[in-house]
């Protein structure tokens, strides 16, 4: 992958996610964060639940330690939090909504400024 291309999915992951690795695997623990999303393959977890895990990983890996599947997964990332960010609900609904915590396990909180 060229490495301009890599710079700018790792400068757009960094903007589609505004949790930290700590409130991202936090978050992942609750119940909430696990009752989200489709589980596929017979899977207790879901895909958005199993993303989370690995966006705490890639928070953690220096930036010369990215693979080639880290970047392509960090663009996955982005590519989700900007199709599910132009899905938003009512304002009055957001705090406890579905929308909200499907976002959250993907490391975006709407409410996070």
């Amino acid at each position: 992958m060229a490495q301009d291309d890599a710079a700018d999915v790792r400068r757009e992951f960094a903007q589609a996610v505004n949790m930290t690795a700590a409130e991202l695997e936090k978050w992942l623990q609750t119940e909430e964060s696990q009752a989200m999303g489709q589980k596929n393959g017979g899977s207790d977890e879901s895909t958005g639940h199993e993303s989370g895990r690995r966006i705490v990983e890639l928070l953690r890996t220096k930036k010369d330690d990215l693979t080639d599947d880290d970047i392509a997964h960090m663009r996955k990332v982005h590519g989700y939090v900007q199709r599910h960010l132009a899905q938003e609900p009512a304002k009055d609904d957001v705090e406890t909504s579905r929308w909200r915590y499907s976002l959250m396990n993907w490391g975006h909180d709407p409410l996070k400024t």
